[in-house]
């Protein structure tokens, strides 16, 4: 292995906060399909009437974006190309869930955090450019 191609130690960095985080998305996100009775019953139940009521455009943006992020995470961590693929799904299911919610924000009583929301779409996009990157260089293949 040339020197070029060992695995840079900001990729194991990177990739375990990255599967951390898309791994809590990813729960999140079945849990609440599923309707898992333990976790939905921290959310107020208004909130959960908005969630139950998104259109299904929505469930497959919010679907795309957290698993396209968890696996996109593994395959970033297994150093395999196609990390940045499914990084580059993420950022399209999290901008169609996300990003409508800025345009068209849920109720007041809700407590939605456009600040997060934007958080999650500068993750996103930052994940992509990331493995792109990695990608340019070699490190990924």
């Amino acid at each position: 292995m040339t020197e070029a191609t060992k695995t840079p130690w900001h990729l194991w960095v990177i990739g375990i906060v990255a599967l951390l985080w898309n791994g809590f998305g990813a729960f999140d996100f079945t849990a609440t399909s599923l309707r898992v009775e333990p976790y939905i019953a921290q959310f107020p139940p208004a909130m959960m009437d908005y969630i139950q009521a998104l259109p299904l455009w929505m469930w497959v943006g919010w679907a795309l974006g957290t698993v396209g992020g968890f696996i996109g995470s593994v395959l970033l961590l297994m150093r395999n190309k196609l990390a940045a693929w499914a990084y580059a799904l993420s950022l399209i299911g999290a901008g169609a869930s996300n990003g409508s919610t800025l345009i068209n924000p849920p109720p007041p009583e809700i407590g939605a955090n456009a600040g997060l929301t934007i958080f999650i779409l500068v993750v996103a996009a930052g994940l992509l450019a990331y493995s792109f990157w990695l990608s340019r260089r070699g490190i990924l293949r």
